[in-house]
């Protein structure tokens, strides 16, 4: 299966930094799709730094409305008209610092596919929930709310306690959460399930790519700091050819 390697820059990146980080990634990674998403600013410079070049850019979130009185709010619509690709979508800090719910990532996942946008719907625990034996339950709740009927994306599972920390589930946790995943999508969306790509992201960098991507059912990465400097995102996404 061909992975993806997805960079979410989160609030982060300069203007001034994107030709130099765009120059070492311009002839991509065979065998290997590979995506930016970075602050909203930088989405229409980064896709002209990347013009020609197999690298597709993103959005780190979309309105669920497409137009209206909406202040400080994107839609999808227009993401879509200034060329960007994919969008993430219930990101666990927007589940947090925002105090996003499942229901209203599964509307926006609507908005942004009706928009041609491609969806990356974010789903994980927090250390508590894994400590007291619900990462699972907790998983495929959000699983249940957040995927709307037809859905054609992709899912990220993120270990919300390891995002930037330095500190990754066990090679076995990794499997048996993409495993349950799996078996969630085929459930709920029958064969359109059966092949949909599953990113992990947590704290994932050179030195443990190679391991985390050779893992069964995990389809490619969602990366975070290491995104953020383009040696670091290539030898992740050679980790991933390999």
């Amino acid at each position: 299966m061909r992975q993806m390697i997805a960079g979410n820059w989160k609030m982060n990146g300069t203007l001034a930094g994107l030709a130099g980080f765009a120059a070492p990634l311009a002839a991509g990674v065979d065998g290997v799709d590979l995506l930016i998403c970075p602050p909203f600013p930088l989405i229409g410079p980064m896709i002209a730094a990347f013009a020609g070049a197999p690298v597709a850019v993103g959005a780190q979130d979309c309105a669920v409305e497409v137009a209206g009185a909406h202040t400080g709010d994107v839609s999808a619509p227009l993401l879509a008209e200034i060329g960007a690709s994919h969008v993430i979508l219930g990101h666990s800090e927007r589940r947090a610092d925002h105090g996003e719910r499942s229901a209203l990532v599964r509307d926006k996942a609507r908005t942004a596919t009706a928009a041609g946008l491609i969806p990356i719907i974010c789903v994980g625990e927090t250390l508590a929930e894994r400590e007291s034996g619900e990462a699972e339950t907790v998983v495929r709740a959000q699983l249940a709310g957040s995927v709307p009927d037809g859905f054609a994306g992709l899912i990220a599972y993120e270990p919300v306690w390891a995002i930037g920390t330095g500190k990754t589930p066990t090679v076995a946790d990794v499997a048996a959460m993409h495993a349950s995943i799996r078996a969630s999508l085929k459930k709920q969306l029958g064969d359109a399930g059966t092949a949909m790509l599953i990113l992990y992201g947590g704290s994932v960098k050179p030195a443990n790519a190679a391991e985390l991507l050779a893992i069964p059912e995990v389809g490619g990465a969602l990366i975070g700091g290491a995104s953020l400097e383009a040696d670091d995102f290539l030898a992740i996404a050679q980790a991933a050819q390999r």
